[in-house]
């Protein structure tokens, strides 16, 4: 019988550590509580995929991945559509991200973990896996993912939130696939050495690739797992090697793991938009009642440093003209909110984009960066609404932890309203009820294929 262990000094040091951290990743360890919110976040992704299903990117991506067939497929979400499990990762991971609704996670770095189960879920149907092999994947590609992001801050070196996403992604599909240490160390390769993203794809005017990125960090890791599946290697030392990722980055103490699970720690979304403006919304939500909008004379939105830069910075978010931009945008955030009481999909469409009143309000607003709060982020994501009347007074609300955050959790029936609400378009209420009652048990799944089978044609 071959061999297949990594041998001493064949591998970095880094990808050792990710290979033996994977091994030890077991679903009989995981307490309850893991079970659970790794249940919820699947349940957080579906509906945040079919609730985009009318998108026209969703449309685009769905086009893509009509045109691909292959012998063990992956079913498109909401659709017949089979494809093959690394079209099936990007097409239902675009769908994800379109509404900028899933999960959260905030370290040094941020980005948006639950990108990742397209990829992990397209694997886990393509071979028919049960659903403890799914729990344990998730919550093992989450303490990659996160463990990254709050160890070593990829954004400000240039680089976009793929780059936690195809690594976390890859180790969690060859987990899945049973993968030897050999070949769970060449997956990590190939996915991490041909798949760096850059940051650009954030910044100034934000085209829909915005909502693609994640999805094709999952896309490439399930096809670097295949690679490695049929016996492709990658390079041997791809963050500590000449050109490895520590060289581009600067090496970093990067500690995984020990006592608790990641998954628990990352935050679920109550609205459709950057979670660096959840709170600065439910905060104008709260003043709003105090004020009369035709009286506003000045607004003022106190944010930490994360989220003046990403939603207010630049002066694309006093103008957005893609909904990708808007849902970025401080001053149209909070504008929404103040006008119509209340932010959800309808507030990024086209005649939305051009009202007259919303540009009229935003002219208004003013996005401070407020260093104090700079103390608190990432434990918190306070923001601070202030604003003026014509008669001189000031009314006030700040909120630190929005509705979704982990010291402010969504309830599990918060949770299911989030699902029927935006899955209500493809799903009927029956279709809904029998959706959830599985999703809740998905460790008694004996084949996943049983589950997407619920939230398809």
């Amino acid at each position: 019988m071959t061999d297949l262990s990594i041998k001493t000094n064949t591998y970095d040091e880094t990808t050792e550590r990710l290979v033996a951290f994977a091994e030890r990743a077991s679903y009989e360890t995981l307490s309850a509580e893991v079970v659970h919110e790794c249940k919820r976040r699947v349940i957080d992704t579906f509906a945040s995929a079919l609730g985009a299903f009318d998108q026209t990117t969703s449309v685009l991506a769905r086009n893509v991945a009509a045109r691909y067939r292959t012998d063990n497929p992956a079913t498109v979400w909401g659709t017949n559509i089979k494809t093959t499990p690394e079209v099936a990762a990007f097409t239902n991971g675009v769908m994800t991200r379109l509404l900028d609704i899933s999960d959260t996670y905030l370290g040094k770095s941020r980005g948006h973990p639950s990108d990742m189960n397209s990829g992990i879920l397209a694997v886990a149907e393509s071979v028919r896996a049960d659903g403890k092999s799914v729990i344990n994947a998730i919550t093992l590609a989450y303490d990659i993912y996160c463990s990254f992001c709050q160890a070593i801050d990829a954004n400000s070196k240039g680089w976009d939130q793929p780059v936690y996403g195809v690594l976390g992604c890859v180790i969690g599909v060859g987990k899945l696939l049973k993968f030897p240490r050999e070949k769970m160390a060449n997956a990590i390769a190939l996915a991490l050495a041909p798949n760096m993203a850059l940051a650009q794809s954030r910044r100034g005017e934000l085209s829909n690739w915005k909502g693609c990125a994640g999805a094709n960090a999952s896309r490439n890791a399930v096809f670097a797992a295949m690679l490695a599946d049929d016996g492709f290697t990658g390079p041997t030392a791809v963050f500590e090697g000449n050109g490895g990722l520590w060289e581009v980055m600067g090496k970093h103490d990067w500690p995984l793991p020990t006592t608790t699970h990641m998954i628990t720690q990352t935050q679920l979304k109550s609205l459709p938009i950057c979670y660096h403006g959840q709170s600065a919304v439910f905060a104008a939500l709260e003043v709003r009642d105090r004020v009369k909008l035709n009286e506003i004379t000045e607004i003022n939105v106190d944010g930490y440093k994360a989220a003046h830069m990403m939603m207010g910075a630049d002066a694309s978010r006093w103008a957005p003209a893609t909904r990708e931009t808007a849902d970025h945008s401080l001053p149209y955030v909070v504008a929404m909110a103040l006008l119509d009481g209340a932010v959800t999909d309808k507030s990024f469409s086209d005649e939305r984009l051009r009202d007259p009143a919303i540009a009229g309000l935003m002219a208004k607003i003013k996005v401070r960066h407020d260093e104090r709060f700079d103390a608190i982020y990432p434990e918190a994501s306070p923001s601070r609404v202030s604003i003026r009347t014509a008669a001189g007074k000031t009314h006030c609300a700040e909120v630190r932890y929005a509705l979704g955050h982990t010291k402010n959790a969504m309830s599990d029936r918060q949770v299911e309203y989030k699902f029927n609400e935006l899955t209500a378009a493809k799903l009927n209420q029956n279709q809904r009820e029998n959706a959830l009652k599985v999703l809740w048990n998905l460790e008694q799944v004996n084949d996943v294929t049983d589950v997407i089978r619920l939230i398809s044609l």
